[in-house]
């Protein structure tokens, strides 16, 4: 698809809203990842309502976005193709070594640092009760694997990953996809997720705050949505599949991954389970109610299953389900699970 042109009054506005100095360097460092004021004022060692004015000045002027997340906003370029390869046209022709921009690169790489330790004591203090839940089930890798399966190895444009919690889904298909997205509703899991995102080198995702009821994207605009341990925590699973199956692009796909139907009543009472388990056919009748196909059903016994010591553990369910919209060529899909019907 041919990339339109920018009209000669919308060049000559987005030229002169990056042509002064602190906006400039504001471009710059935005280019790098999302920011907040708080963050963009330590930078720059400027005033919180001067770096607001700044950023209202290059919100309007189209050349960066405005994300909010509860009481914080966060910043970042453009997400449109055009303007977005403008404002980096302007910003290669910056020297590296430019003392003003090399400084603003180094605090910013501090600032990133306290970041990711901020993140790692979340971590660390909920790691002990998610380990505990890890131990009953298939191991990561194994199901990662399965999904990686499901998914299979052809590229497609967009994908999202609803309740991205630690950002581990943008990271697994990165490689895939052209523009990830995750959607998460606890402010201090996208604190972990942009931390994560950052440390593995992943530039073409980026995480949001986001009600999974009512996600911030338009209809029709996603190849891939994988919902990964997340239904089981909801009062009404049938209307995120909804939800999900809104954003799918015709011919798209949504990957679920949650428990199997189980009996340990702890997780309700010590970690906020509404479900216990899911079965094959309820997934796959409130896919269908929302308008898709499931493909491919696979079952992931426990580790400890095939020692005899799995009774009461967790089996892993992945459901594949395609929009019915266009039938895409084969591309292996469900080569490697059991295929439903």
């Amino acid at each position: 698809m041919q990339k339109r042109q920018l009209t000669s009054n919308v060049l000559l506005g987005s030229l002169k809203a990056a042509a002064e100095v602190t906006r400039l360097r504001i471009l710059a460092l935005l280019a790098r990842g999302e920011l907040t004021v708080k963050d963009l004022t330590a930078i720059l060692g400027q005033s919180q309502p001067r770096i607001s004015r700044h950023l209202k000045l290059l919100v309007e002027a189209g050349l960066v976005e405005r994300l909010p997340e509860g009481a914080w906003a966060y910043y970042r370029l453009s997400d449109d193709d055009t303007v977005g390869a403008f404002i980096r046209g302007i910003l290669c022709q910056i020297d590296d070594s430019d003392p003003v921009i090399a400084g603003d690169s180094q605090r910013l790489d501090g600032v990133k640092q306290e970041h990711a330790e901020a993140a790692a004591r979340y971590f660390s203090a909920n790691a002990g009760e998610w380990d505990r839940i890890r131990l009953l089930q298939a191991a990561d890798a194994a199901v990662e694997k399965a999904m990686r399966e499901a998914v299979g190895n052809r590229p497609f444009e967009a994908f999202l990953d609803i309740g991205t919690g630690t950002g581990r889904m943008l990271e697994l298909f990165s490689d895939l996809y052209n523009r990830g997205i995750g959607i998460d509703a606890n402010h201090s899991m996208l604190a972990v997720a942009r931390a994560n995102l950052e440390k593995a080198g992943v530039r073409d995702a980026q995480v949001r705050h986001g009600d999974l009821y009512a996600l911030p994207l338009p209809s029709d605009s996603v190849d891939l949505v994988v919902i990964h341990q997340v239904l089981h925590y909801l009062g009404d699973p049938a209307r995120a599949l909804r939800e999900a199956a809104r954003v799918l692009a015709p011919g798209g796909r949504l990957l679920v991954v949650d428990f199997a139907p189980h009996d340990l009543e702890f997780l309700r009472t010590e970690h906020a389970h509404l479900r216990l388990g899911f079965s094959h056919d309820q997934i796959a009748q409130a896919c269908a109610a929302a308008g898709l196909e499931t493909e491919a059903i696979r079952d992931l016994a426990p580790a400890t299953a095939a020692s005899g010591t799995g009774d009461g553990n967790l089996t892993v369910t992945l459901w594949l389900a395609r929009d019915p919209r266009i039938l895409m060529a084969d591309d292996g899909v469900g080569a490697n699970l059991e295929t439903v019907g």
